[in-house]
């Protein structure tokens, strides 16, 4: 069922509860009684058809607006993204340490050393993504709105072709690859390697977060990649075809 702007938001709640971190993205708080998304948005100033864009994209498997989602400014689209940043370093990822923490407490003397193994991935993965998450926010975000600036001024100059020549938005998008590799690595190190822990339930809560964050990240890089890529793309292009030094 797609989601749309007359539904009630405690409604889409039960239809998908995935969805309660993509909505708080959003800024939107619990207790919105028997409010429509569209009341919703109006009372938190949202963009309702990028509301609706976005949580279709997350909720429906096949479902991805790809040209809608490109007609969004590109200031929507990056607070969205930086949002995400922020839901990762510091909500997902401590919440997968502490469990890793935890996990230790139940850990014979004998798996100490594949545990010892198993932490030191889960931190060098956890200083990947936060380097490259950091390099999105330093780097490619201010590159982008440089682009758009110039884009919008229709006056192509050398500091930005400079730039585009130096670092393109196609750079980026393969910085992606990495880390999605990455994260597949640690969860199968764990689905294999795991020790047997005296709790069960906590080996699987830890699995249980590692396969969401693997699903939101892989959702939020399609939207990098199929949204902000391409639209940053065609700027690009432009800028270079129309550049007369």
């Amino acid at each position: 069922m797609q989601i749309q702007a007359d539904m009630k938001m405690a409604e889409i709640i039960h239809l998908n509860y995935h969805l309660l971190p993509i909505i708080s993205r959003f800024g939107i708080n619990l207790g919105f009684g028997d409010k429509s998304v569209e009341q919703i948005c109006k009372d938190y100033s949202i963009d309702e058809n990028f509301f609706l864009e976005i949580v279709n994209s997350f909720h429906l498997k096949n479902y991805f607006p790809k040209k809608n989602l490109q007609g969004f400014p590109l200031k929507l689209i990056i607070d969205y993204l930086r949002k995400s940043h922020d839901h990762y370093l510091h909500i997902k990822i401590p919440r997968i340490a502490a469990l890793l923490s935890q996990l230790s407490q139940y850990t014979p003397p004998s798996m100490t050393g594949t545990l010892k193994l198993i932490d030191t991935f889960f931190n060098g993965y956890r200083n990947e993504l936060t380097n490259h998450i950091q390099r999105e926010e330093d780097k490619v975000y201010p590159y982008v709105f440089a682009v758009e600036q110039v884009f919008i001024s229709k006056k192509p100059n050398n500091d930005i072709v400079g730039k585009i020549r130096g670092y393109s938005i196609e750079d980026f998008k393969m910085e992606h690859d990495n880390i999605e590799d990455k994260l597949f690595d640690l969860k199968n190190l764990l689905i294999k390697y795991l020790p047997e822990p005296v709790d069960a339930d906590l080996s699987h809560s830890i699995l249980v977060e590692l396969f969401r964050l693997e699903s939101d990240i892989s959702d939020h890089t399609r939207i990098e990649n199929k949204v902000l890529v391409p639209k940053v793309s065609y700027m690009e292009k432009w800028i270079l075809a129309h550049f007369k030094p």
